[in-house]
């Protein structure tokens, strides 16, 4: 027999307009029993505390949208899933590395080719300089096609006495703060799941046509490198590591005489913060020929630092999808709960499963990380170790904005690579928010961003983003790590 737990839920989670931010603050609880048992399917979720729960309307609106999106066709295939699946369990072993970057929120307005290669462009160069340096395989993650949702850090948004709904992205409202922009919309399920086909659409007609062709890495700059004021001594370095990666290429079709097919195209697989649970679940189902359910609105989804709590609603969701899947781990974490975790969503230990994506920051990650891998290895559990730098390290400006040091963010990444190394454990891989573009959210790297600079094109919707020059400044400096722990590993 299942056993029974009790739950305390908010009896409406829902902010009805004309109800006081206090009185949604305070809830009106109510005791509700739950079965912790039960088989899971897509929809087990919805028995759970929602730590990220939408405000909305309409629950029959709700209803017409999910019902929509389940007659949809997915965004990506069972056995894309299953191919990154066996490519990060590769590098959970050491034999791959793993690149993951781009917006911290998409947004609508960004589904414009223009966008989307400069990000592509962005992820291909820092793999490139990496695989030269490491002689490793990289496994190239974006962070698109469905980065439309964010966690926020309350449900309410104060202006000059006014409440209203924080942005929760575009898939649930919008940024301008009005009554009808930050009033949360089911149907912006819909409209977010057309900009992620139309994104994907694009990406594989490049990838098909040899946009990626790795025998000609200097396709990947020229002008959009000069365009973002590279320095002439990060172009240098750039061409010189992507020519002589072109001519181990040669190199090596000389040797077989013939092309190394592989290589012409380079696989991009496509992640996201899986949030919204209506749109998730509601694209999650099972396909012919294989068993269990694909959540096929992305290839490699990641429960954020907010709702990884093991009792909780997204923890519940992703336990039952084939998909590998991330957590994101913050130095709050215990380790009781670092092995729950695993025990919950990768119980049979399958390689490639489970990432662990830590995000210490560079103060804390000597002390915080240690024990969380001594922990994993003692007890025999395994899985992919990712950093993300990005997140421990936010700062507010004296202006109000946040910001990222990137002294701080690599101090966190050559940190985390030292305290692996000296465990006996492997950094698998780094996770990035980061932009093709000219902005200045991050301060300092080769761009020279100041405090004073951040006005000038501080552009994103959400969190502070490496520009252009600091990502590919970088992958030099991720590549240089993973050089030297594989010549003295």
């Amino acid at each position: 027999m299942p056993r029974t737990i009790t739950v305390w839920l908010r009896r409406d989670r829902s902010l009805s307009y004309g109800q006081s931010a206090d009185e949604f603050t305070a809830g009106v609880l109510h005791a509700r029993t739950v079965s912790s048992g039960v088989a899971w399917t897509p929809e087990t979720w919805r028995s759970k505390v929602d730590a990220q729960a939408v405000a909305y309307e309409a629950p029959e609106r709700m209803d017409a949208v999910c019902s929509r999106l389940r007659d949809l066709p997915p965004l990506v295939t069972s056995w894309e899933i299953e191919r990154l699946k066996k490519l990060l369990g590769d590098a959970q072993h050491g034999r791959r590395f793993v690149v993951q970057g781009g917006d911290c929120a998409e947004t609508l307005a960004d589904c414009r080719p223009s966008v989307i290669t400069s990000k592509l462009k962005i992820l291909l160069q820092m793999s490139l300089v990496m695989v030269q340096a490491s002689k490793l395989p990289v496994v190239r993650v974006g962070r698109f096609a469905g980065q439309y949702a964010k966690p926020r850090s309350q449900p309410l948004e104060a202006r000059e006495g006014v409440h209203r709904p924080s942005y929760f992205g575009d898939m649930v409202n919008r940024a301008d703060f009005t009554e009808d922009g930050r009033r949360p919309d089911p149907e912006n399920l819909l409209v977010a799941y057309s900009h992620a086909a139309m994104t994907l659409n694009f990406i594989r007609s490049l990838s098909v046509g040899g946009f990626a062709d790795v025998h000609h890495p200097e396709y990947w700059d020229l002008s959009f490198m000069r365009g973002a004021g590279t320095s002439d001594s990060l172009r240098h370095e750039y061409e010189r590591a992507s020519q002589q990666l072109a001519e181990a290429f040669r190199f090596m079709e000389a040797i077989g005489e013939g092309e190394v097919e592989e290589l012409k195209r380079v696989e991009f697989f496509t992640s996201h913060e899986g949030l919204n649970l209506y749109y998730e679940s509601c694209q999650t189902r099972q396909v012919p020929r294989r068993q269990g359910f694909y959540d096929l609105t992305t290839h490699f989804p990641w429960i954020g630092e907010r709702t990884r709590a093991a009792e909780g609603a997204h923890v519940e969701f992703f336990r039952g999808v084939v998909n590998p899947v991330a957590i994101k781990v913050g130095p709050s974490i215990s380790v009781d709960q670092v092995i729950a975790l695993i025990d919950v969503l990768n119980p049979q230990g399958e390689p490639g499963k489970l990432a662990l994506v830590t995000r210490m920051g560079a103060k804390r990650v000597s002390t915080t990380l240690p024990p969380l891998i001594r922990a994993v290895k003692d007890t025999g559990r395994d899985v992919l170790w990712m950093c993300d730098p990005m997140h421990g390290n936010t700062q507010v400006a004296p202006s109000g904005q946040k910001t990222r040091d990137f002294d701080d963010i690599l101090g966190e990444v050559e940190t985390t690579f030292a305290v692996h190394a000296a465990c006996n454990s492997i950094l698998g891989g780094v996770h990035f928010e980061l932009t093709g573009e000219d902005v200045t959210e991050c301060l300092g790297g080769a761009a020279g961003v100041t405090v004073e600079d951040l006005d000038k094109n501080y552009a994103s919707a959400c969190d502070p983003r490496l520009n252009y020059r600091q990502a590919l400044e970088m992958g030099f400096r991720i590549a240089k790590q993973l050089s030297f722990h594989a010549r003295t590993g």
